[in-house]
């Protein structure tokens, strides 16, 4: 069968390695995948630290995995898959199917829930097998080192923003414009809502405006956010990717009345928030995950739809180590992006 390369991390808060393995043939239900691209994700590091249960190691990380399918297990082909077909696997690598979220339809918070890199063998690699329900399908015109990102750090900030109480004209605040954020201010201007950016400094203002930001928020210049967002009108939606807690806290009394607040950005410090500040303008927080392979597989179309690609930087996998230093660095181009060859 032969073998492939992976770069893997031989311990808990190792360094990367490239190594071999031996192929392997999919199981029923699964894919194995000639990887194309995969995005290295701030989310890979609970993982290469051991800060989760169940990681074992050595590790290949990986959950923004793009390819081709390049062998079936028994059931695939049923499931509407073909050899060649152009497939991203991302956060949501496979459910269980019998606990109880998934037998509510809620899938993306399954119990079980198999995400790459600590399920199974993630996509730092030249191939990787995953569950067919993990599948969705690249559409034509998006490149695989566009393709990977949108399958963890594109369907979170897409289906934060298109889930959330905002509406086409209202003001939507994006906190943050690094990896996920510059593509959360991009979904937010091709939704129709009045987007605002929010990050440190006034040199990123440019580049707001560059994404389509109508209004741009230079959180250190003094002005508090929850002002400068109140100046406007106040945000009916806060998009947090920021993984800053204090910098999340700052926002909330920026909302209007119901105004609702989505934390996507990681942060293991708890936020500064008074039940007073929900309970008088009866103002919302939620958490949100990821989502599905449908959701990818929407946020792909709606990508090519309205020209959104991420920005990013293109690294071989055999320097995998230095771009993943490079992304925690906060160095990195946005999203870091290895690819095989």
């Amino acid at each position: 069968m032969g073998t492939y390369r992976v770069a893997q991390v031989p311990a808990a808060s190792g360094s990367f390695e490239i190594t071999e393995r031996d192929v392997r043939e999919p199981g029923r239900d699964q894919v194995r995948i000639a990887v194309d691209a995969c995005g290295i994700c701030h989310s890979d590091t609970v993982f290469v630290e051991n800060a989760v249960p169940g990681v074992t190691f050595p590790l290949v990380p990986g959950h923004e995995i793009a390819g081709r399918i390049d062998e079936l297990g028994a059931g695939a082909r049923e499931l509407g898959w073909q050899t060649g077909d152009r497939v991203t696997v991302g956060w949501f690598g496979g459910s269980c199917h019998h606990c109880r979220p998934c037998r509510q339809g809620d899938f993306v918070v399954c119990d079980n829930l198999k995400v790459p890199g600590w399920a199974y063998d993630g996509g730092f690699a030249e191939a990787v097998i995953a569950p067919a329900d993990a599948l969705a399908r690249i559409p034509d015109g998006l490149d695989a080192t566009d393709a990977g990102p949108m399958a963890c750090a594109g369907v979170t900030v897409f289906n934060g923003l298109r889930r959330s109480s905002a509406r086409p004209g209202d003001v939507v605040a994006v906190l943050g414009i690094g990896g996920l954020g510059h593509l959360g201010v991009q979904y937010a201007v091709a939704m129709g809502f009045e987007t605002v950016a929010i990050a440190r400094g006034a040199e990123k203002g440019e580049f707001a405006k560059r994404l389509g930001a109508h209004h741009y928020i230079d959180s250190t210049a003094g002005t508090p956010v929850a002002e400068a967002l109140q100046a406007l009108g106040g945000a009916k939606a806060v998009l947090a990717t920021a993984g800053s807690s204090a910098a999340i806290s700052a926002t909330v009394e920026g909302l209007t009345p119901r105004g609702e607040l989505i934390a996507i950005g990681a942060d293991p410090e708890p936020l500064a928030v008074s039940p007073l500040q929900l309970l008088l303008k009866g103002r919302i927080i939620r958490g949100h995950p990821s989502g599905t392979a449908q959701d990818v597989q929407d946020t792909m179309d709606f990508s090519v739809l309205h020209g959104i690609t991420p920005t990013v930087e293109v690294v071989p996998l055999a320097e995998a180590d230095a771009a993943y230093r490079k992304m925690l660095s906060g160095a990195a181009r946005y999203r870091m992006v290895l690819t095989p060859n």
